[in-house]
């Protein structure tokens, strides 16, 4: 396998469709996390004509809700929550400029589609190595929702975090590839 792509935040369209299923890309910058409940608060929003709490153009959702800071770190484990819960919310997210949202597992033909219409990406983090996420988080501030505990938004600065693209701009997906490239014939 050859060199990760490397990727600054905020993403642009030409970023994210120069993508391909299959890239494996490392990420520094700002994101924001963000589960189910925090998802559907900001559809909330929204739906009554409010202003997010959290800038949307460009940007990127990890879908995430962290442990505890431990002592001398600034964050606990930090591995991706399955993404399909929050498949209900994205389409809307991307239509307001959401460019890549960061997970585990399948997403709906809905929100594939929304991302070929949209141009956005969706990448897979490494599920279960929430302590080595962890440690490409650089800070962390609560910036909304603070009730949710773990599920609250924050912003996170990271620096070269470890993903692969699942699903590009063209409706490519790896998880489909993947399993073809296995498959007796």
């Amino acid at each position: 396998m050859g060199d990760s792509i490397r990727l600054k935040t905020p993403l642009s369209g030409g970023d994210v469709s120069g993508l391909r299923s299959g890239d494996r890309v490392t990420i520094s910058g700002i994101l924001y996390t963000a589960r189910d409940a925090a998802h559907k608060r900001l559809i909330d929003l929204l739906d009554q004509g409010k202003a997010l709490p959290i800038p949307l153009e460009g940007q990127v959702i990890y879908y995430v809700g962290p442990s505890p800071a431990p002592p001398g770190r600034v964050i606990g484990a930090a591995g991706p929550t399955t993404s399909y819960r929050m498949d209900a919310y994205a389409p809307r997210l991307m239509e307001l400029g959401l460019k890549g949202m960061i997970g585990k597992g399948k997403r709906s033909q809905e929100v594939k589609d929304a991302m070929t219409k949209y141009k956005a990406v969706y990448m897979a983090a490494i599920g279960g190595a929430g302590a080595l996420m962890a440690q490409a988080i650089k800070e962390v501030e609560i910036v909304a929702y603070e009730d949710l505990g773990p599920e609250a938004i924050r912003r996170i600065r990271v620096d070269n975090l470890p993903v692969i693209v699942v699903n590009d701009t063209l409706g490519n997906d790896l998880y489909v590839e993947g399993q073809k490239l296995y498959q007796i014939p």
